[in-house]
């Protein structure tokens, strides 16, 4: 299939979320690579933003930064004026969170993505590439897992992203709004959250501790570093081909919450006695119990692949992650001994 590129150098591109984890890393790859971009970045008394504010010099003196709330239509509207592309990566993403709050992640995942693609259509952006979530599809039903798989909300978080990706696709098909729906498997990598289970595991291991508390370790994931993440987005972003669709982002390689603790244990040179913390057990119903991705329609229509694929691009990107996580003033930003929803 002929891949028709969108040229993002002659386009004006805006992140939301860009202060968050993958947001933030897609941020500087664009300014990297010498494109015109915005930052939507969650509007705070402290002027914070996020870990923006850790990149480097070279890249903040060419960051525009729009603080706002993605729950707001005028304010999202306003920071949508003048771009032609837009990443919305603006979400909720917290499991446990999402089971006391589970309000929160209908306002900001489904009625924050309304009023991007409200936006869109009314501005006639060009492409809106729109973030889903592994979690959507629940434990599988077959594997590898393709876009075809049945979607499943076994918590709040994954049901308000099934509702905000069913949006997307819907402002595609009423009203031609040029949408692409990427769907990431479970990104890790320097910056990520410690309610994730790799950062989890370094931190504690890297704060002295040996005894590693963690949630089930039977499930199954497939780990996608986030380097492979981000060129995924790039290629969605580019690729016409990627319009009204679905494309899963994942490296195809299956591993369980076990096994990546005690590999991250033996790249760390440590041993370690794992022990099941019940506050970190998700509900029995809500436990995704194995994501395997099929990245197939990702090679066929974009030409993507990942480069931190298999047991050993596993353990490259664990190793890189390991190494950011270890820096004392990287260290330092997490509380490796609170469980972190």
């Amino acid at each position: 299939m002929r891949n028709e590129k969108l040229d993002l150098r002659q386009k004006r591109i805006l992140v939301t979320g860009a202060d968050g984890f993958i947001g933030s890393h897609l941020t500087e790859e664009l300014i990297k690579q010498g494109h015109n971009v915005k930052s939507f970045v969650m509007y705070n008394s402290f002027n914070s933003w996020g870990w923006l504010d850790q990149a480097p010099k070279e890249i903040t003196k060419q960051l525009e930064v729009f603080s706002g709330d993605i729950r707001d239509p005028h304010g999202v509207k306003q920071a949508m004026k003048g771009c032609d592309v837009v990443f919305h990566l603006a979400a909720l993403i917290a499991i446990p969170y999402s089971y006391h709050s589970p309000d929160t992640y209908v306002d900001t995942n489904i009625k924050g993505t309304l009023n991007v693609l409200q936006a869109a259509r009314e501005l006639e952006v060009e492409k809106v590439v729109h973030t889903s979530t592994s979690e959507v599809y629940g434990t599988a039903r077959f594997v590898p897992i393709s876009e075809e798989h049945p979607l499943q909300g076994q918590s709040p978080y994954s049901a308000s992203k099934i509702g905000a990706d069913q949006l997307a696709l819907s402002f595609y098909s009423s009203f031609g709004t040029p949408v692409s729906v990427i769907r990431p498997f479970n990104t890790y990598g320097p910056r990520q959250s410690a309610r994730a289970v790799i950062p989890t595991i370094i931190t504690q291991i890297a704060s002295g501790q040996r005894r590693i508390h963690l949630g089930s370790l039977h499930p199954t994931r497939d780990f996608n570093y986030v380097k492979d993440t981000v060129s995924g987005f790039l290629a969605v972003a580019q690729s016409e081909n990627s319009i009204g669709k679905v494309i899963n982002i994942g490296s195809n390689y299956e591993v369980s919450i076990g096994q990546t603790a005690n590999l991250i244990a033996e790249l760390m040179g440590q041993d370690i006695e794992i022990i099941s913390d019940d506050q970190r057990i998700r509900p029995d119903k809500s436990e995704v119990e194995r994501l395997w991705a099929d990245n197939s329609k990702a090679k066929a229509l974009l030409g993507w692949e990942p480069t931190y694929g298999g047991v050993e691009g596993f353990k490259r990107g664990l190793s890189e992650t390991i190494d950011w996580f270890t820096q004392a003033e990287n260290l330092r930003l997490y509380k490796a001994g609170i469980y972190n929803l």
